[in-house]
């Protein structure tokens, strides 16, 4: 049940960050986002490991990026912080991003489309 709340929220937070950066950085609309992302991964994937991905000695610098970016656009500086969150996001999932290409390297329609040879060269490099 908690997980399927936090998949709603974790949407709803992609949807209100992707909405505020069309809508030219709306503070508002990126709080809330940045706000409902974070407690929505926490339902997702529990509390404790919530804190145990956020915080291992080999992520503090990437999670420090992330959540303090979240913490600058609270403060009232949308791109700032927005700029903070994506490098802090990068550096966190990193580890994913193989897994996630080689996933939609499967599906029929976008693994031709990352087969396209300008697009096919930035996915190998970021596939590594």
């Amino acid at each position: 049940m908690s997980a399927e709340i936090g998949m709603g929220l974790t949407g709803f937070g992609v949807f209100f960050l992707f909405f505020g950066m069309m809508l030219f950085f709306d503070k508002a609309l990126l709080a809330i986002g940045n706000i409902l992302f974070v407690s929505g991964l926490s339902f997702v994937i529990g509390l404790e490991r919530t804190f145990r991905f956020f915080f291992q000695r080999h992520k503090l610098k990437a999670t420090s990026f992330f959540l303090g970016g979240v913490l600058v656009v609270l403060l009232g500086w949308p791109i700032v912080g927005v700029v903070l969150e994506i490098y802090g996001f990068f550096l966190l999932f990193r580890g994913f991003f193989p897994v996630a290409v080689g996933f939609i390297r499967r599906v029929p329609v976008l693994g031709s489309l990352l087969s396209l040879p300008g697009i096919s060269a930035l996915v190998d490099k970021i596939e590594l």
